[in-house]
């Protein structure tokens, strides 16, 4: 890998860490009690893969209708 490729995947990596610390916090006050004992998660986690393809399908019509695809 070039030291380019190296300095995006740090970009890529710090800014993940970032803000899954800040959503981790977040679900933590909001929800509390310890992620890894909760029952349900994979559905859960179901439920959020379908609201991801949602915003990335309705962020693809707001694109295509600003012609900025």
């Amino acid at each position: 890998m070039s030291d380019d490729h190296i300095a995006h995947l740090n970009k890529i990596v710090n800014e993940f860490t970032q803000l899954a610390s800040v959503k981790y916090v977040t679900g933590q006050k909001e929800h509390g009690g310890n992620l890894w004992e909760k029952e349900g998660l994979l559905d859960m986690a179901i439920d959020e893969a379908i609201d991801q393809v949602i915003y990335l399908l309705t962020l693809k019509k707001q694109l295509e209708n600003d012609k900025v695809v």
